[in-house]
């Protein structure tokens, strides 16, 4: 049987795809890139709300931007080629993945965590979007570093296989990724990633076209949450509700987890760039997260019959605008930064 064991240090972190980002660029040589850092440079932080598409029987809504670009963006701007590969056949997907072991390259893999047996039951539901780190194979067995876990873990060829091929929306095709080469970057290729980093997030929050994305999102939610009540009855409001607080709260670090994350980018980002203003925007990102929690409190009382007045929406739906208000006027003042 195939043995391979790659050196490799498991890192923990908040978010799963920041986490693999990380991992693999420090695996590969780049020392510099912290969490916080990878979520930034790689533009991260986002919202968007799609009332038409389901998942879980409840709309989608995002609080990051779609699975991969995080890693994508933070090579682009750091100048770091890569390898992505998808698949139709499940043996090509197989045996590209124990090439790459055996050319000594750790791989990003995009999976569904339903069929995840190290996963907790409550955690498991079908999600296509969590990003793992496949970095060694032996007697069939493959060696697998989760971010968000404590420690490593190991799944079959056949456990590894399910959940690469999961069925549904965001089906990752067995997709993997990598560094192709290990390489060094510099203080000032990371300076300027974290610019170009924070100008993207700026323009996806800000300028995207439509009603449903960033803080034009943010807000069209808030009203659309008060007519929940009585467009979609008590029940599937309720369920609705639950849905946000599923993907704020339960699939990786949600919607106040990543405004978190993004103010300790923009704090790191000071180290880089001594420019004051960024410690006080990270500040006013603090203030969403903390506020994106309190809504999924009052979110939660309503879907678990605590409250369900029209009130209690209104109050939920209000919670939203206020952070829409906040992350506007937060993103604002990022672009409007004077660069040194």
């Amino acid at each position: 049987m195939l043995t391979t064991t790659l050196p490799f240090k498991h890192i923990q972190a908040a978010h799963c795809e920041n986490g693999v980002t990380m991992s693999l660029l420090k695996n590969a040589g780049v020392q510099q890139i912290t969490e916080p850092l990878a979520f930034g440079i790689g533009a991260g932080l986002f919202f968007v709300y799609i009332p038409l598409l389901k998942i879980n029987n409840g709309p989608v809504i995002a609080f990051r931007t779609l699975p991969g670009l995080i890693f994508k963006r933070t090579c682009k701007a750091l100048n770091i080629p890569v390898v992505r590969k998808k698949f139709r056949s499940k043996e090509a997907a197989e045996q590209f993945l124990n090439e790459c072991l055996a050319a000594g390259h750790p791989v990003g893999c995009q999976v569904g965590v339903y069929y995840l047996p190290y996963f907790p039951k409550e955690y498991r539901f079908h999600f296509n979007a969590h990003n793992l780190i496949v970095y060694g194979i032996e007697d069939g067995n493959y060696m697998v570093s989760d971010p968000v876990m404590e420690h490593t873990n190991i799944l079959t060829g056949y456990e590894l296989e399910r959940v690469r091929f999961a069925k549904g929306a965001l089906a990752p095709n067995g997709q993997l990724y990598y560094p192709k080469e290990n390489t060094v970057v510099t203080d000032d290729q990371v300076k300027r990633a974290i610019k170009s980093g924070i100008e993207k997030n700026v323009r996806n929050m800000l300028t995207m076209a439509g009603p449903i994305t960033g803080v034009n999102g943010i807000r069209y939610t808030g009203n659309r949450i008060k007519k929940w009540r009585d467009n979609l009855g008590l029940k599937k409001a309720g369920l609705y509700l639950a849905q946000l607080v599923r993907m704020q709260e339960e699939i990786g670090t949600g919607g106040g987890g990543f405004r978190y994350i993004y103010g300790a980018f923009l704090q790191e980002a000071h180290g880089y760039i001594p420019n004051d203003d960024l410690l006080e925007i990270s500040q006013t990102f603090t203030a969403s997260g903390d506020l994106w929690r309190t809504a999924a409190v009052q979110a939660a009382g309503i879907y678990k019959g605590r409250i369900g007045s029209q009130e209690d929406f209104n109050i939920m739906g209000d919670y939203l605008l206020e952070i829409a208000e906040i992350e506007k006027k937060a993103f604002i003042a990022l672009k409007n930064i004077k660069w040194q």
